[in-house]
């Protein structure tokens, strides 16, 4: 186990290295000058020059990539071109608000996809089958920007007006928490309790087929524990490996229900951040992002070994 972790470790930062590396060609590559951004259009060419000379543009590339990685190695990400501040303190600012919702819907849509998907597997071409069918077909076509509009108008607009407003939008107050939040978790789990649910259903469907799914029947055990103790947990292993990747890239692609929501998050900083032209918050965010994937990535794998003991190491 201890090889496992430190090959996967050597592999993370392989992985981190080359995206901090593409991040980097990215900002000396981008069509509109990192000068011209902060400058504005009206800059004259000695402000653009100085500019340039403040931030250490005018040096060689690779001395400028050396400085580079080593802030990144001192969690310096650098400074906002739009007001000046530290990239790190504004992510640090609205993460927790994006974890919230993505650890809140994460849970939601693992726990009702998987149910969902053993109900159908195990009741294949009948009527829960069926239903469930229906539902992931209605799940996977929904944008996920209209179940936002449609949980929002429904659940708060709507119910509001009538006196029965029990859920609330807008930024979660510490006193109103749980109530500013559901409507959000409710609204980006949706679309994947059904991607799960598919998934979950096909994994569960090959398992069953097994030799000691038939091994274990004929021993007389009871088909609850034949599905739960050991057709699920074998199951669960693509499952789980798509939930990693998941959760790790939802960290910085919640904009849309952060918009609709009125959630200060990492998806809105992103999102303003594109609009202003705002390369190093772009730049912090994905390696946040890059970040999450590869510590959700690991603990698959390592999860792997306790799910299904088939695939542990030597």
């Amino acid at each position: 186990m201890r090889a496992l972790v430190a090959r996967r470790l050597l592999h993370s930062a392989m992985v981190l290295w080359l995206m901090a590396t593409t991040v980097f060609l990215f900002l000396h590559l981008s069509p509109v000058p990192v000068e011209r951004v902060i400058g504005g259009p009206r800059a004259t060419a000695e402000t653009l020059a100085q500019i340039r000379r403040n931030l250490g543009l005018d040096r060689p590339v690779p001395v400028q990539y050396g400085e580079f990685l080593l802030r990144l190695l001192r969690g310096d990400l650098g400074d906002s071109y739009v007001n000046g501040t530290p990239v790190a303190a504004l992510i640090a600012d609205r993460l927790p608000t994006t974890l919230w919702l993505v650890a809140g819907a994460g849970v939601l849509w693992f726990a009702g996809g998987v149910t969902l998907g053993v109900l159908s597997a195990t009741r294949a071409r009948g009527l829960i089958d069926r239903a469930c069918t229906v539902f992931v077909l209605v799940g996977m076509s929904t944008p996920a920007f209209v179940m936002a509009l449609v949980m929002l108008y429904l659940f708060s607009t709507r119910a509001a007006e009538a006196g029965l407003g029990f859920f609330e939008a807008g930024p979660p107050l510490q006193e109103h928490f749980w109530r500013r939040m559901v409507l959000p978790w409710v609204s980006l789990a949706f679309l994947m309790v059904a991607a799960y649910a598919r998934l979950t259903r096909g994994a569960m469907l090959e398992v069953l087929e097994e030799d000691y799914i038939r091994t274990a029947r004929s021993k007389g055990l009871p088909e609850r524990r034949v599905i739960h103790r050991h057709a699920l947990r074998a199951a669960l292993a693509p499952v789980c490996t798509q939930f990693g990747i998941d959760v790790g890239m939802l960290v910085g692609s919640t904009i849309v229900t952060e918009k609709v929501f009125g959630l200060q998050g990492v998806g809105q900083l992103v999102y303003q951040s594109i609009a202003l032209g705002d390369t190093p918050v772009i730049i912090g965010v994905t390696l946040t992002v890059t970040v999450f994937v590869i510590v959700a990535n690991m603990a698959v794998d390592v999860g792997y070994s306790v799910l299904d003991p088939r695939v542990r190491p030597a």
